[in-house]
């Protein structure tokens, strides 16, 4: 996307399209790592040295609440983000840390939001060791 597109999505989305929102929207987007607040912070600060990890954190919150991107929150202490908004899971390797996304079956979805419970939303998050971290 442009960032001309980029703003436009924010601003139809109810997100004033400031360059630092636009910034954070659009490394979220590009780096498909699900990445924390802080580790955006980092990557952005020398292109935006106004930048705070208080303004990524709102932001990355303010995405999530309009439907942007998805907040991850395999482990209680750490919340990461995602720009991949269509069904699929989320695996933690206990040894690197690194988050990976995994398809789900139609059925799984299926199933899941079908239940009789009206279920609105679907997390599936598994933990284990990735092949680079394997013996």
């Amino acid at each position: 996307m442009t960032k001309q597109e980029l703003s436009d999505t924010l601003r139809s989305r109810g997100i004033c399209p400031t360059q630092q929102r636009v910034a954070v929207y659009e490394y979220l987007l590009r780096h498909r790592t699900h990445p924390t607040a802080d580790t955006m912070y980092r990557a952005l600060l020398a292109d935006h040295p106004s930048l705070s990890r208080t303004t990524v954190y709102n932001t990355a919150r303010a995405l999530s609440k309009a439907g942007l991107i998805r907040t991850i929150t395999i482990d209680a202490d750490e919340q990461r983000f995602d720009a991949e908004m269509g069904q699929h899971g989320h695996f933690r390797c206990t040894g690197c840390g690194a988050v990976y996304d995994f398809p789900l079956s139609e059925q799984t979805v299926s199933l899941l939001t079908d239940s009789p419970y009206g279920a609105d939303t679907l997390e599936v998050y598994t933990t284990g060791v990735c092949p680079h971290c394997k013996p």
